[in-house]
């Protein structure tokens, strides 16, 4: 163990006294692996902010949820899309089957949910437009994230009452009840008064423009279907959406699912040779387009940054051929006085490594630096994962470019070396 740190301590002091002596040198040669290392972690941090920021554009789908609804998020292969015309959306008589047919224990809520955008809402002089107005079941907040920063969620009362009350977003309280208290302020939209008893957290803007809480307005899911005409094919008008939520102890949901799906066939009474009229969504499909779209971009982008640290690490090999040309004489004598082979290449091994450890950290800081420049709604972030690949990849062309060179230095002739010119 002693002399394993004696030896990196020596090699150290040697590769610091002949980087010093060559200063010009020495920085030309970091440019090559300081760019390299920029240019792939540059890329890994990109495509790993833009997969964070999708996944969080994507939240409002819920974790652990599975969807009942006409049509699938994703199409199967060979699949006659003109069947799903034929099929009939989930209805408030089903969900409550749903909800009672569905066994105890293997779900946290069941809710259902209906949407309708482009809804202006007006409070006296005040108005906004372009929102959506959204009717929901008392267990919405199971299935869904409704972040209250004021107020309060409904009570089952007002739910089962269908009671003209609403929980706004924060953009909307923002423009109808400006420098004013929204709780219990009234409003009002397609010709009905509502009272606010609560007020979302504010969200802000997401990279993808998805769906957003800020301009979305809660409904007592009773209270929309008076004020809309839902469709019963989805063609034509608001269509509802049943959502359940699953448990810790069914990680993959795989129970829950086949029971629901077992459930829904009973509900519509499907034969056993009919295929399902309906469609099992779960935010995981969303989930693995992403992660398999990232990693393809990931690594067209990686082998794109990899010809950059290519170049770095050549320059890195014929900088190290250079200084064992120029310290041979110095390699003769350092053997004449009993140094090992071992002892040769480590020394040149260390220097090599160490260059493009430097190089690496400057092209890790100039990526660490990036992370401040103002993508608008995109926001990068350098994680230590990315941290440890750029100092690994650097390790790793320092050994490779350093290898030949320190291998040619240990085996060098201690009488000729010392003879050199």
């Amino acid at each position: 163990m002693l002399l394993a740190l004696r030896l990196t301590f020596e090699s150290f002091v040697f590769a610091w006294q002949a980087l010093r002596s060559n200063l010009l040198r020495t920085i030309l040669s970091l440019l090559g692996v300081t760019v390299g290392i920029f240019a792939i972690i540059a890329v890994f941090m990109v495509v790993d902010s833009l997969e964070a920021n999708v996944r969080q554009s994507m939240s409002f789908v819920g974790d652990k949820v599975i969807y009942v609804g006409k049509w699938p998020w994703i199409f199967e292969n060979n699949f006659p899309w003109w069947k799903y015309f034929n099929r009939p959306v989930p209805t408030a008589r089903e969900f409550r089957q749903l909800q009672k047919m569905l066994s105890p224990g293997s779900n946290k809520g069941v809710a259902i949910f209906v949407s309708k955008s482009g809804n202006t809402f007006k409070a006296g002089t005040n108005s906004i437009s372009d929102c959506a107005l959204q009717g929901v079941s008392y267990d919405y907040r199971i299935v869904s994230s409704v972040p209250i920063a004021q107020g309060r969620y409904f009570t089952t009362q007002e739910v089962d009452n269908a009671r003209p009350v609403a929980i706004v977003g924060a953009t909307i309280a923002e423009n109808l009840y400006p420098g004013g208290e929204a709780i219990w302020q009234d409003f009002k939209t397609q010709g009905r008064h509502f009272t606010v008893i609560g007020v979302m957290k504010k969200e802000g803007k997401n990279l993808l423009g998805t769906p957003s809480n800020d301009a979305n307005c809660l409904i007592p899911y009773g209270t929309f279907a008076s004020v809309f005409a839902l469709s019963s094919t989805g063609m034509s008008g608001p269509s509802p959406q049943l959502g359940v939520k699953g448990t810790d102890a069914d990680p993959g949901l795989l129970n829950l699912e086949a029971e629901m799906q077992g459930t829904m066939r009973t509900i519509r009474g499907l034969k056993p040779r009919e295929e399902d009229n309906f469609a099992l969504n779960r935010p995981e499909m969303i989930a693995s387009l992403i992660t398999k779209l990232f990693s393809v971009i990931g690594l067209a982008g990686g082998v794109i940054g990899s010809f950059a640290m290519l170049v770095g690490g050549f320059g890195i090999a014929n900088i190290m051929f250079v200084s064992v040309r120029e310290r041979t004489n110095i390699i003769g004598i350092q053997k004449s006085l009993g140094a090992k082979n071992y002892f040769i290449l480590f020394q040149f091994l260390f220097e090599a490594v160490f260059l493009c450890l430097l190089g690496g950290a400057a092209g890790l800081l100039l990526v660490w630096l990036t992370t401040f420049i103002s993508l608008g709604d995109l926001t990068l972030s350098l994680s230590a994962g990315n941290v440890t690949l750029g100092l690994l990849v650097s390790v790793g062309i320092g050994v490779v470019a350093g290898i030949v060179p320190a291998v040619l230095a240990a085996n060098l002739d201690p009488v000729i070396a010392i003879r050199a010119k």
